[in-house]
């Protein structure tokens, strides 16, 4: 499958709000299910893997709708995300981590939207993916 600029945001949008929904809703299931814990879904190994899906994902989508667009406050808007990220799992502290997190997330999710969005717009003529909203170059 070819990894295109608009699946790439796509699918670093549903990762951020993958780890959203992950920092809001484990302390809720844990409670309300305690025999959930043994799966550890609260485990600082999600946040790694996570991340390693994200940084890789989010770099390609953001760059190449940088260098289609050449709009690059989206591109810096998700590297701040991704800074983010990054901080919340060296910090480790649980307050601090799920803060950076949620901040990282609603940046990385809010650069790709932006990006998505931009292959949509019928008014800029000079975008090769603005004919009909399609990602392929004409």
């Amino acid at each position: 499958m070819k990894l295109t600029q608009t699946t790439a945001d796509k699918l670093a949008i549903g990762l951020s709000l993958m780890c959203t929904v992950h920092c809001f809703a484990t302390p809720v299931i844990l409670a309300l299910l305690p025999s959930f814990a043994v799966l550890q879904i609260n485990a600082e190994q999600f946040h790694l893997w996570i991340l390693a899906v994200v940084l890789p994902t989010s770099l390609l989508a953001l760059s190449l709708g940088c260098k289609k667009h050449k709009r690059i406050r989206y591109m810096a808007c998700g590297v701040v995300g991704l800074v983010f990220l990054i901080t919340a799992v060296l910090l480790g502290h649980e307050v601090a981590e799920k803060t950076f997190t949620l901040i990282g997330s609603a940046f990385i999710a809010l650069a790709h939207w932006l990006n998505y969005q931009q292959c949509f717009k019928k008014h800029d003529e000079k975008c090769p993916c603005s004919a009909g909203g399609s990602d392929q170059v004409a």
